[in-house]
């Protein structure tokens, strides 16, 4: 009876065996997966050698008039010229991305998909929502919209409810200042008005986090880098000026699309202007 005792003992043993060698395993190689090294963030240096993603920046979406001076004229996409323009980009193989997109390919090579480009809408216009976002959206295409936030809700300028709809919609909403004027003109409690406010209340009206900053007329420099960080942004936009060489996330080039533009030129200038 003994000896039977022992064997069925050490039988139970050498079947519990395999089992106790599966959970050790897959412990150790959860434990192998957890601890493995966070791969560090790209350079400035990195980031300034990879090629750009094109970014376009768009104003006026309206048909010109006799009376508009040259600025307005530059900064007025007629519709239909922006309705050929994202034909355009959809005909040639353009896939939009979006800010988070941009960071994570700049800081941790994230895959892009083929001929990557984001359009963006600076001053809170209304038809940004009405026109550009509508054109867009038949392509499947999502924009960033920059927001000036004096201008929400004003005859000529968006809703809260437009804005919204925006974000939910999947597009980026990011600030643009309060009202408007060039960071390297303020001082003392103008930060907390032009960048942390705004970014406040824009969060409140979408209800998510606003890390993305276009500097008004794309004015910047290295002081309001250093407040746009405490504010919490994490990419900063400029216009087609030279990227700064220390910090390249807060001095991303925009090529805005000129009102004089043909399509054909539409595609040219972006080649040109990023494809250096």
């Amino acid at each position: 009876m003994f000896s039977l005792f022992v064997g069925l003992f050490l039988l139970a043993s050498c079947q519990s065996k395999p089992d106790t060698i599966k959970k050790d395993t897959a412990f150790a190689q959860i434990q192998v997966k957890k601890e493995a090294p966070k791969k560090k963030d790209a350079s400035p240096e990195q980031i300034l050698s990879k090629p750009e993603v094109p970014v376009l920046c768009y104003h006026r979406i309206r048909n010109i008039l006799a009376s508009d001076g040259p600025n307005m004229k530059t900064y007025s996409v007629a519709p239909a010229a922006f309705a050929q323009q994202m034909k355009a980009l959809s005909d040639n193989g353009y896939h939009t991305i979006l800010p988070a997109q941009l960071s994570e390919y700049l800081l941790r090579d994230g895959k892009l998909p083929s001929k990557p480009v984001i359009i963006t809408f600076d001053d809170t216009r209304e038809e940004h929502f009405n026109i550009g976002a509508a054109e867009m959206k038949k392509y499947g295409y999502k924009g960033v919209f920059f927001i000036m936030t004096i201008s929400i809700n004003r005859p000529g300028y968006m809703t809260k409810e437009q804005i919204k709809n925006l974000s939910d919609s999947g597009n980026v909403i990011g600030a643009h200042s309060w009202d408007h004027h060039m960071v390297t003109k303020y001082v003392g409690a103008d930060w907390e008005t032009q960048l942390t406010k705004p970014k406040k209340k824009l969060e409140e009206i979408i209800g998510k986090p606003v890390t993305y900053f276009a500097y008004p007329d794309g004015i910047w420099n290295s002081a309001a880098i250093t407040e746009i960080k405490k504010s919490g942004y994490k990419l900063a936009f400029i216009l087609s000026t030279k990227r700064d060489s220390a910090e390249p996330l807060y001095t991303i080039r925009r090529v805005i699309v000129a009102g004089s533009w043909s399509t054909p030129g539409f595609l040219k200038a972006i080649q040109s202007s990023f494809n250096k």
